[in-house]
């Protein structure tokens, strides 16, 4: 009986190729997992700190506004709206 060596070296490289994607798929699975944890606590950040500048926004235009300084007020929200402008920030806010 005669070895075929075509078919072991093709059996071989099948099982080799196997193994290889078998570690392949195990790391990209890890890293996809450590960087979606990464994400869901940027976004909780991004939420806090979104929270923060609306609220920070609220009450600097009502202190503003109690002390009735218009022109203030006028160069504050020109720098603030400009800054969002900048920043992308007001088409998300407007839509």
């Amino acid at each position: 009986m005669e070895i075929n060596w075509v078919v072991v070296g093709w059996i071989i490289d099948m099982i080799l190729n196997g193994v290889l994607w078998l570690i392949i798929a195990v790391l990209g699975l890890s890293l996809i997992d450590v960087t979606d944890k990464w994400i869901r606590k940027a976004l909780k950040l991004m939420e806090k700190v979104d929270l923060w500048i609306r609220d920070f926004m609220e009450y600097s235009i009502e202190w503003i506004l109690k002390k009735n300084l218009k022109i203030i007020s006028s160069v504050i929200l020109l720098i603030i709206f400009g800054v969002l402008a900048q920043l992308g920030i007001i088409p998300k806010i407007i839509s």
